[in-house]
């Protein structure tokens, strides 16, 4: 018994001294050039962008309604039977012309037809009640409206209204055409806001005139509300925070990421404009930038250079 215990002590001492000369191996791990590898010589993988000196456009984006420029009820100037309809959807129509007629005789007293006539110049964009229904001076018998001239209804938000005044330049694009967009701009701001919903109605008129936009038609808009002249961007991700202070890590000369403190303007698509604290041309680290500290050697694997800015909203 005693030689057992002999042979397992001498097994556990071996396998102790194996795992010491294990732990020294990796502790000890020599450097490409033979020294030492220590933490200071790290270099974390990185990827990095060229900041760029740039203009860019905020805007927001909201749903609208194409619509006539103006457009106007006609009704009845008496009570009676809607008898008759001279005109269809789309004519077009004079002021003054006859568009339909209302029998105002009853029981025992007949009288003569009551014309009813267009009260502005345009196209007939809508006619609602039928032949025989019963009309008062209130009930609407036809719509008509200027569809030469087109114009897009916007609510836009009360956070927005400080941002909002005639000129502002638009996009707008239709279900019908996908591929197509359609320039305008701001041409009336009502002077209310909508207590419920806190909308205010804004009116987009086209720049040029085209027949393949239509009244009724949903409308989808980016409208333009503030143009940021001359600065510097950088992607998102390069912004990062370090206590109550904004920084972004540039690349020096030495291969080291250098935290730079940085003024941040807004973001508009995914890219931060910076008022001050990076100087366009200098490298930033992208992804990474959260693993990284002052001074940090950095190995930049990837540069995303002008590919990576060639979606931002600038001109």
């Amino acid at each position: 018994m005693k030689r057992k215990n002999v042979y397992a002590l001498v097994g556990m001492l071996a396998l102790l001294a194996l795992l010491a000369k294990i732990a020294a191996t990796a502790t000890e791990k020599k450097a490409p050039d033979g020294g030492d590898a220590n933490a200071a010589d790290v270099a974390f993988p990185v990827t990095s962008m060229t900041a760029r000196a740039s203009d860019m456009r905020a805007y927001i984006e909201l749903n609208g309604l194409i619509e006539a420029d103006n457009t106007v009820e006609a009704c009845p100037e008496i009570n009676g039977r809607y008898a008759r309809q001279l005109v269809t959807l789309g004519d077009r129509v004079r002021k003054g012309d006859i568009i339909a007629t209302v029998d105002p005789s009853k029981p025992g007293a007949p009288y003569s037809m009551s014309p009813i006539r267009a009260p502005i110049s345009g196209t007939v964009v809508s006619l609602p009640q039928k032949i025989g229904s019963t009309v008062t001076t209130e009930t609407v018998i036809a719509k008509i409206g200027d569809i030469d001239h087109l114009q897009v209804r916007l609510q836009i938000p009360e956070r927005e209204i400080g941002n909002l005044r005639r000129g502002l330049p638009a996009v707008v694009s239709v279900e019908a055409y996908p591929k197509e967009s359609f320039t305008a701009s701001v041409n009336r701001v009502s002077p209310l806001v909508e207590p419920v919903s806190h909308t205010k109605d804004a009116y987009l008129a086209f720049d040029r005139e085209d027949g393949r936009i239509n009244a009724g038609m949903f409308a989808r808009v980016k409208l333009y509300t503030r143009q940021y002249r001359g600065c510097v961007i950088v992607p998102d991700d390069a912004v990062q925070s370090s206590g109550d202070t904004t920084i972004v890590y540039v690349i020096a000369a030495d291969g080291t990421a250098r935290a730079r403190p940085v003024e941040k303007e807004t973001s508009i698509d995914g890219y931060a404009l910076l008022r001050k604290g990076v100087a366009a041309g200098e490298k930033v680290v992208v992804e990474g930038a959260s693993l990284v500290s002052d001074g940090a050697k950095v190995r930049d694997i990837a540069t995303g250079g002008d590919k990576a800015a060639e979606g931002m909203n600038h001109e």
